[in-house]
């Protein structure tokens, strides 16, 4: 029995419906481990090699200095944020959140780069077997809106996501608009 395309349709929209659920909809089993599976696809910059893709090596945490302060990069200098309702080591961010903020993955201990703690970084395991990277207790994420290294455009947002220090607390200020020539 052939089925026909707008009945293939219906369903295909139907599931991506479902799957379209937002960060705040996370559910978790009854074991208390998140039922959505995680897809860590890659940032949107050319620049994030491999950030938020499946890990092959170690992933290395290091900072960088910008007009927010000093905060948390990856090995390439792709900015790192940290997700409020992360309230433990393991994420709450599925589905549509795991879209627009792909998880920091490692294949083994994450390493500490320049600016950054070892003994602050650990990992916490992801529903689909991966390993997020944490720093003093908080998964690590991309913001997919980061086109190049350093860009921080995921500050603020939602009122939930922001950058972190090296003493893994979290940056709560916004930039300040740029002043421009011949405007004060």
């Amino acid at each position: 029995m052939r089925r026909s395309p707008v009945i293939k349709m219906t369903v295909f929209l139907g599931i991506a419906a479902l799957l379209a659920a937002g960060c705040s909809s996370s559910k978790k089993s009854s074991s208390g481990t998140p039922t959505a599976a995680a897809t860590t696809a890659a940032p949107s910059s050319a620049a994030a090699s491999g950030a938020g893709a499946a890990a092959t090596a170690p992933a290395t945490v290091a900072t960088k200095t910008g007009p927010l302060g000093t905060y948390l990069t990856d090995g390439s200098g792709n900015t790192l944020y940290l997700y409020t309702p992360d309230t433990s080591p393991t994420s709450t961010c599925y589905g549509q959140c795991i879209a627009n903020w792909p998880a920091l993955v490692t294949n083994g201990a994450p390493q500490a780069g320049t600016g950054a703690t070892a003994t602050l970084l650990g990992t916490s395991p992801r529903s689909d077997g991966s390993q997020q990277v944490t720093y003093k207790g908080h998964p690590l994420y991309y913001f997919k809106g980061d086109r190049a290294a350093g860009d921080t455009s995921g500050q603020g947002k939602a009122g939930t996501w922001y950058l972190v220090t090296p003493a893994g607390t979290q940056i709560a200020a916004s930039p300040s608009p740029a002043v421009k020539s011949g405007s004060y």
